[in-house]
């Protein structure tokens, strides 16, 4: 069985404020400063991925596809150390999250992973810790043309199936479904295990693939959907505090409810 997890690389969201610079001008946050680490959603999926290894062992196998600007190895390699099998890196100036959208980076997802071949299911985050848009996965599966489970707590296979407990306002429901499937995991199925020293030496040895846009035949940002008309930080405003007093009660109601009348809150 082969399982692909998608895996972005996200400037620290823990990150201070201060170190997240946006710019009108060119429509894009900046950060400054901030290290690199792994989608905490993403995480979440591969966390699911290996827990299918878990039981089926040997027969499992996990791909760990990201695409980037500039991906680092140290940073990746924590991937492989938990339990991927392997890395297939697609990264270039053509791959800067900046300027592709959500419908372009599931586009060049794709093409990696029509470019590696068979899989059997495909495990994403919910969304990223960058820009939490929370599209990819579905259009991953609509480009693929396989069946989609979104916000996934727990993924089981059985047979030539997965079944997903799916979260639910008021709880979760069974979801199942013939493979090959996309599955869109939530924070509840569990955080990422820690791996031993040992295990990260150990990565280091697993295979790692290098691509860029013309390996996969990615078309870069002409396939954007989405046209930002402004982008912008909210200005800060200062805040006020009034009392409204009245002999009873009902009078201070009123005169409460008159104030935000002339205020046009009501």
């Amino acid at each position: 069985m082969n399982i692909i997890v998608c895996i972005k690389q996200v400037p620290d969201p823990e990150g201070p404020q201060e170190c997240f610079l946006i710019k009108p001008e060119t429509m894009r946050v900046e950060p400054r400063g901030i290290p690199p680490v792994l989608s905490l959603f993403d995480e979440n999926a591969l966390e699911a991925a290996l827990r299918i290894k878990d039981v089926y062992k040997d027969e499992v196998k996990i791909t760990v596809v990201s695409i980037g600007k500039k991906i680092s190895n140290a940073v990746l390699q924590k991937a492989l150390a938990v339990g991927a099998d392997e890395l297939v890196k697609v990264e270039g100036e053509t791959f800067d999250s900046a300027c592709l959208d959500s419908f372009a980076t599931a586009t060049a997802i794709v093409a990696s992973i029509r470019k590696l071949g068979a899989y059997d299911l495909i495990l994403a985050g919910r969304q990223s810790a960058d820009c939490n848009a929370g599209q990819v996965g579905i259009f991953l599966a609509g480009l693929l043309g396989i069946p989609a489970v979104t916000l996934a707590r727990k993924v089981v296979v059985q047979g030539a199936h997965v079944v997903v407990e799916r979260l639910l306002s008021s709880g979760y429901e069974k979801v199942r479904t013939l493979l090959p499937a996309v599955v869109i995991v939530s924070n509840e199925a569990g955080e990422m295990r820690y791996p031993t020293m040992i295990q990260r030496m150990e990565a280091k040895k697993k295979p790692v693939k290098t691509w860029d846009a013309q390996d996969i035949g990615f078309e870069g940002a002409t396939l954007n959907r989405l046209v930002l008309r402004r982008f912008f930080a909210p200005e800060m405003r200062q805040g006020q505090c009034r009392l409204i007093d009245g002999e009873t009660l009902a009078e201070a109601g009123r005169n409460l409810a008159q104030r935000l009348r002339r205020d046009g809150v009501i």
